[in-house]
């Protein structure tokens, strides 16, 4: 074989040439540009959070300390507003029936989600109707919620009335009654807001592993204490976060009030949400709505200051 052969049977490799990496100062370029598209897609959300809640709580402070009347400049007060709704009577009423509430919700609403959440996480069959059934109340608009609701409580043909005396019970003056009208409001708060819950107790619910119920039963634990000691400790994360959410909420009632009772009877259902809108658009003060405002903000800050210090800390430990 003659070398031109030999060159000819030889395969030809076309060798590409290596490009060359970009320069640093194009790759800076182009990470500075990805952050100003991605800033830029946040500035609409920004700018709506800015506008219509850091603008009104900023403002909302100011006025707490002014005289304010629309249509007049602003008159600086100092403390004047807070010294004068301390000493409104309803004042009182309107704080003690915003705890009371508060405490009720909690004794009421908090543990009903939770067992409803273990009922429906165990059954096996029509899973998907009983969430729709029970996340159904949420999908209700809260005012029309709470007049479906006082319709149910009238004292007179009301349904709740009538199931009790169809079942031979006494009735009861539900919404009407200085004694039961809180506790009928807690009741319909409760029934509005309970899909939510549930919903979020079955998404922590469905992420406990199925190893540690099974190491559980292999140690001859019955339902109770499976849920003692798997259930509520894999899931205590988020029953201390949703109890600091509901406490928040309930602190700020204010549908159920203002469209069942009208705070009444006799002040029983009087909120501090409720007293704050009869100071702005009852009495045209909006000095003294500000001033309520900003101490229900100092109080629940605080709280949820201390409870989340205190649930760190005892996370830490």
């Amino acid at each position: 074989m003659t070398k031109t052969a030999a060159r000819r049977d030889t395969p030809v490799i076309a060798v590409r040439p290596v490009p060359a990496p970009p320069p640093v100062g194009g790759r800076g370029r182009r990470r500075l540009l990805d952050q100003l598209h991605a800033y830029g897609f946040l500035l609409g959300g920004l700018v709506c959070f800015a506008l219509f809640s850091w603008y009104p709580a900023i403002r909302a402070v100011v006025i707490a300390f002014q005289k304010y009347t629309p249509g007049a400049p602003p008159e600086w007060v100092g403390t004047a507003n807070f010294t004068r709704v301390w000493h409104d009577p309803e004042f009182a009423a309107a704080w003690r029936n915003t705890l009371t509430f508060t405490l009720l919700a909690l004794l009421i609403g908090f543990a009903i989600p939770f067992v409803l959440a273990l009922v429906l996480n165990e059954l096996r069959h029509a899973k998907a109707f009983f969430r729709i059934v029970v996340y159904l109340p949420v999908m209700i608009p809260p005012v029309v919620s709470a007049l479906l609701w006082k319709w149910f409580y009238d004292p007179g043909a009301g349904l709740a009335n009538e199931a009790l005396r169809f079942l031979h019970l006494p009735t009861s003056n539900w919404s009407n009654g200085a004694d039961t009208a809180l506790v009928s409001l807690v009741i319909v708060a409760t029934w509005a807001n309970l899909g939510g819950t549930v919903l979020i107790y079955l998404a922590a619910l469905q992420s406990i592993p199925g190893e540690l119920y099974e190491a559980a039963e292999l140690d001859g634990a019955n339902l109770l204490q499976r849920v003692r000691h798997v259930t509520v400790p894999q899931t205590r994360f988020v029953i201390l976060m949703l109890m600091l959410l509901q406490i928040i909420a309930t602190m700020q009632v204010f549908t159920e009030p203002f469209v069942i009772t009208g705070g009444g009877p006799e002040n029983a259902t009087v909120t501090v949400l409720y007293l704050i809108y009869k100071y702005a658009f009852l009495y045209n003060d909006f000095g003294g709505a500000c001033a309520l405002s900003v101490l229900l903000l100092v109080l629940l800050g605080a709280f949820s200051a201390v409870y989340l210090r205190l649930t760190r800390s005892e996370g830490d430990a």
